[in-house]
This record gives structure tokens, sequence and C-alpha cells, in this order.
């Protein structure tokens, strides 16, 4: 695990965007899992620059759905895939069929989670995941509690979770439960990036470095990945 303090959100956010930049060049095909919310969205920004300009060429790539509130879709604003194609595979004029994402409105979830694992095992598992953490140490939609085994899966969130979330939304909206990317997709994948950003998230990102691994706290196990980076800001970083 590689740990790496930048002096800014930007200088984290353009960092972390030339490095997957370089990961495309270096295999086009490449299969990406890119986390939404607020902290990548620099990252997209500048990605977005970068292929707009040819520093990059993401149309030979595959792009999977990290996680999703079940009964929102990319159509509904304040869900996972309306702001990835809003902030990323719009700018990017990305083809729907590189597109790989949880139709979190189907009336088999379960279902849904074989596909998606078996969507990624055909492409041979993830290059590259981009995730953030959780207040509770959650990473994806995986909560405090949930096996480091699990692939695909439907999960219960945590009540933190469903208040943090209401800040994708433009009115208080119900949140119950999550589709999500498994720990273990996380483990198999052959590069894991976690940032954060923001004092706020000082205390869960020091527990989850330099406490004991645990299923309580999901994001202690990019301790055991063997290719994982963890870049923070500045403020992220303080109690490290």
């Amino acid at each position: 695990m590689q740990v790496q303090t930048f002096a800014s959100y930007e200088d984290l956010s353009q960092h972390t965007a030339e490095h997957i930049a370089n990961r495309v060049r270096q295999k086009p095909t490449a299969t990406l899992c890119l986390a939404s919310g607020e902290t990548p969205i620099s990252t997209f920004h500048h990605l977005v620059t970068l292929a707009q300009t040819g520093q990059v060429d993401f149309s030979q790539c595959t792009f999977i759905g990290l996680d999703e509130w079940v009964g929102f879709g990319p159509e509904d604003e304040g869900s996972c895939a309306y702001y990835l194609f809003r902030d990323l595979f719009g700018p990017l004029n990305i083809n729907p069929n590189q597109i790989h994402y949880f139709n979190a409105k189907s009336i088999d979830l379960p279902a849904e989670c074989l596909r998606t694992d078996a969507a990624i095992a055909e492409r041979g598992g993830l290059d590259l995941i981009l995730v953030g953490i959780g207040m509770n140490g959650h990473i994806a939609l995986n909560e405090p509690g949930t096996s480091f085994n699990l692939y695909a899966h439907v999960s219960e969130l945590a009540e933190v979770t469903v208040q943090v979330g209401q800040k994708y939304f433009t009115q208080a909206t119900p949140l119950s439960k999550g589709i999500t990317l498994g720990l273990r997709h996380l483990m198999e994948a052959r590069e894991v990036i976690l940032m954060a950003s923001g004092s706020r998230k000082a205390a869960v990102i020091r527990h989850a470095l330099q406490g004991p691994v645990t299923e309580d706290l999901p994001a202690s196990i990019i301790q055991q990945h063997p290719s994982a980076h963890v870049w923070l800001d500045a403020e992220a970083g303080t109690q490290l």
C-alpha cells in the first residue's frame, strides 16, 4: 500500500487523472471502474481535458459501474450513474456499448449482480478501480460488517450513508438499499486507487490505514491489496 499526500485537492485530482490516463495509454482496452460522488469530479474534468486535447483515448476502454442506489437510474438526478454521465461519459462521448452499470430498477436485483460479476469476469477482471471512502469507512456501498468475500450484492444502507447521500438530491429522498460491487472485486483488481479529500475524512483515513484490518471498517482491507494507492489532499492526511 502506497500512501501519498498532496498539497491541495487540485494537485490530488490532477495526479490521479494523469495516472489513470497513463494506464489507458499502456492498455487502451483497459477495464475501468470509477466511483462517482464529489471527490473524483475534478479528476474527471482533468481526464476530459486530456482526452479532448488528444493526450489519451478512451474509445476502447470498458467502464464498469461501482454502485447505485436501489430504485434509481442514470436519468434520475442524484443517482451515481447520473453524475458519471454528466461529468465523464457525456463529455468524453463514450459509446453506450462501452459502459456496464447496474440496473438498480430491476425487479431481479440478484440477477443484476450476477450479470455484473459475469461482465467483469469476461474481461479478465478490473484493471483499475478508483474508490472513495465513506464517513463510516465504507467503500462503494459495502457498509461496516460486509463480508470481504462478496462479489456484487445488494446492501442495506447505514444511517450515515442515507444522511450523507441526501447531498446528491435536490429534495429529501428516501434511500434504504444499494447495489454494489463487492470488496472481493476490489481485492482482485490489478490496481486500486483510494482518494480522499477534506478534514472530515482525516479520522476515518487514520483508522483504515493504521488500525486493524476488519470487516467493521471495510476500507481497512486496502492494507492487504498488493497494488493499492491511497492518495489524499493535505486536509485528509492530517492525522497520519
